[in-house]
């Protein structure tokens, strides 16, 4: 009992966890997600479900603040949006980060774990599925609001002072490219050392074709206006 006379040790929020925490974070559904020991074809199993679980929260969230950031951008608050960019951008390194566990795997002992992936493919992940439709759908809102502006892409960088909003929400998303890049390159490696770059996955695609996914953009245009940028104060010299 508090001195205010309120017990803080008894929980008011509904559910049957013995904490307001548990019932908030719902963590007896979330700790009851993983296989359990008897379960197991391999105890290296709850590793796997852990990174790839955790990996599914963080693209959730990722996901959610680009659409907010894209319905911002529509509106016109692009100091907001250009904000709220940030968010997705450490979602997406938390999301990297974690695939060094992945390596904790033994190769052989990973094989156990294989065989009862089914034909499970990280190209079905529901996280990059959703990320990958409202990635683009930003790439419109911003080129919508600069275009509204009157600007080209060469004219938000040479005046990014005059358009500073406009200019972060540019490099926010030249980051996030190098994020899902940096995820692809940081992914095939890990997959390369666990099963190897010679062999065809669960989902029967070469591991091989994850090296040439590395090159994959979402905002050719903003990469593509630093050449223009380049020749620009070349021609000017």
């Amino acid at each position: 009992m508090s001195a205010t006379g309120e017990d803080y040790d008894t929980p008011i929020l509904p559910g049957d966890a013995p904490s307001d925490y548990e019932r908030y974070i719902r963590t007896d559904e979330l700790l009851a997600l993983q296989k359990g020991p008897e379960e197991w074809v391999h105890r290296d199993e709850l590793l796997f479900q852990v990174v790839h679980q955790s990996s599914e929260l963080w693209l959730k969230l990722a996901t959610s603040d680009v659409e907010e950031a894209t319905r911002l951008l529509e509106e016109g608050d692009v100091e907001e949006a250009a904000r709220q960019l940030r968010r997705p951008l450490r979602c997406l390194r938390y999301a990297t980060d974690q695939l060094d566990m992945l390596e904790e795997l033994s190769p052989w002992e990973y094989q156990e774990i294989r065989k009862v992936l089914g034909h499970g493919s990280g190209f079905d992940s529901p996280g990059w599925r959703t990320l990958r439709v409202a990635l683009p759908r930003l790439g419109q809102a911003f080129h919508a609001r600069r275009r509204k502006e009157g600007l080209s892409l060469v004219d938000l960088y040479v005046g990014r002072r005059d358009n500073d909003a406009l200019f972060r929400v540019a490099e926010s998303m030249i980051e996030a490219d190098e994020w899902c890049q940096a995820w692809r390159v940081r992914h095939y490696r890990v997959v390369a050392r666990v099963i190897g770059d010679g062999v065809v996955g669960t989902q029967g695609t070469p591991v091989e074709v994850l090296g040439r996914l590395v090159q994959t953009v979402f905002f050719p245009d903003l990469w593509e206006v630093r050449n223009e940028l380049t020749a620009r104060s070349k021609a000017e010299a």
